[in-house]
């Protein structure tokens, strides 16, 4: 099952349900130390969630551009695949590409596009549209 941003008509496909999940486990994990949510609570909550408000869209704009330029002090080998079950690893282990460096550029979509430059990009066109965002399985 695909997952993926909505905004009105545009679909970005991210990939599985089990990656996109990673992606929000491997931030509230090693950035938020209060919990899911406390520190990128538009994101975090409103996003994975189901629906990102429209006037709450440059909130997370700016929440995950902190948690992108926070996620490169992480090493690849600190992926968090599943936050509910840390003994859980990516299906690829530490099969990875030499161009990831670090945890802000671990992530790409089914596509090959990187995630953080996906959820801005649908976030830009939400706000364009004056639409919410949503993040749906289909």
């Amino acid at each position: 099952m695909a997952t993926g941003f909505k905004a009105d008509f545009l679909w970005y496909r991210l990939g599985t349900s089990d990656f996109v999940h990673s992606f929000f486990s491997t931030i509230s994990f090693h950035l938020e130390k209060e919990g899911w949510g406390t520190k990128y609570p538009h994101l975090m909550k409103e996003l994975y969630n189901g629906r990102l408000t429209l006037q709450n869209i440059p909130k997370a704009i700016e929440e995950a551009k902190e948690a992108r330029e926070r996620l490169k002090l992480f090493s690849p080998s600190e992926v968090v695949w599943d936050i509910e079950d840390l003994s859980k690893q990516p299906p690829w282990g530490d099969n990875i590409s030499t161009d990831i460096t670090d945890l802000s550029n671990y992530f790409y979509t089914s596509g090959g596009k990187d995630m953080f430059e996906m959820l801005f990009k649908a976030c830009n066109e939400a706000l364009e549209l004056e639409v919410d965002l949503e993040i749906e399985n289909l």
